[in-house]
């Protein structure tokens, strides 16, 4: 656990890390101009902006030229077609000059020291640190607090506990992590090849693949306001016919692959049983029969598992 004692971020005209932040719409239209004024509030001196639309069609393209227009040093990328965020994100990504990088979606907004919060952590962190992640206020569509992400139950603990450190049996295990809060260090982004542009969400994949090779570090401080609403990509998960269940199933293969020892497959058991299980219950029975044949490659189904997957159909 980190607490908030990190160096006082430099003043305005000393040498700052440089910041990318790349902004990724898609008709994010009535949530825009809060989150681009946002990126205006950040008293950290020295910011890259990326305004990049993926084809949105409901004027959000209008705000972003007027904003960029408004800011002539800001980047602004309006894509002809939707090619989804993984691939949206890597064509600003590869691009850009930042030390550090935050994957913004513009229906979220930034409190005002989100950036130089993370600077001083990474600055007081150990250079193995990839990911600074921190605590997020959960907002509706209208932009009530509902909650905090992490909520404090003691002094030192949360729910959904936060982790510092390697944490990739973690990431396996369960959803811990608030992913608008992140601040990425360039340098793992681009050791991993940006994000995979075949999967149809980038986080879990991201935690994955980062967290075999760099440590993570929770900052304990809201740094950010996350907004729960129904065209939110997280709202759309396990529906029929969605893509995400099918990028999960491909991500969990590769953590089959990155696994080492007991613990790990473990923890990867536990989160391919639980994807399996949601699976069923929503009636995708292709994607249970694919996580099953996992659980059984992880060498760690119950008599429970055998028992449901007998029932179900899944053994054949």
């Amino acid at each position: 656990m980190v607490n908030s004692s990190f160096p006082t971020p430099q003043p305005v005209g000393s040498t700052a890390p440089l910041v990318t932040i790349v902004a990724l719409c898609h008709n994010h239209a009535v949530f825009l101009r809060e989150a681009l004024d946002s990126i205006l509030s950040q008293t950290h001196p020295a910011l890259e902006v990326w305004l990049v639309d993926d084809a949105s069609t409901d004027g959000s393209q209008d705000i972003l030229r007027a904003y960029a227009g408004q800011h002539p040093d800001w980047h602004l990328l309006l894509l002809p077609g939707n090619v989804g965020n993984c691939r949206a994100f890597n064509r600003a990504f590869f691009q850009s000059q930042g030390e550090f990088v935050i994957d913004f979606a513009t229906d979220d907004v930034l409190l005002p020291e989100r950036v130089a919060q993370q600077v001083a952590a990474f600055a007081a962190a150990a250079p193995a640190v990839g990911v600074v992640y921190s605590n997020a206020e959960l907002i509706t569509e209208e932009g009530k607090f509902s909650r905090l992400h992490h909520q404090r139950l003691t002094a030192s603990t949360f729910r959904p506990q936060p982790v510092s450190g390697w944490v990739f049996g973690e990431v396996l295990r369960r959803y811990f992590i608030c992913t608008p809060t992140m601040m990425m260090r360039s340098a793992c982004l681009h050791q991993l090849g940006g994000y995979d542009e075949t999967l149809a969400y980038e986080d879990f994949d991201f935690w994955v693949r980062a967290s075999r090779h760099w440590q993570f570090l929770y900052l304990d401080e809201v740094t950010t306001r996350k907004r729960i609403h129904p065209r939110s990509m997280s709202s759309r998960a396990y529906r029929r016919h969605d893509p995400y269940l099918a990028s999960t199933i491909q991500v969990c293969k590769k953590a089959l692959a990155l696994a080492q020892g007991p613990a790990e497959l473990d923890a990867l058991a536990t989160r391919v049983r639980w994807e399996m299980r949601q699976a069923g219950w929503r009636r995708r029975h292709a994607e249970a029969r694919e996580l099953f044949g996992l659980l059984r490659q992880t060498g760690r189904p119950t008599a429970l598992d055998w028992a449901l997957g007998a029932w179900s159909g899944l053994c054949s």
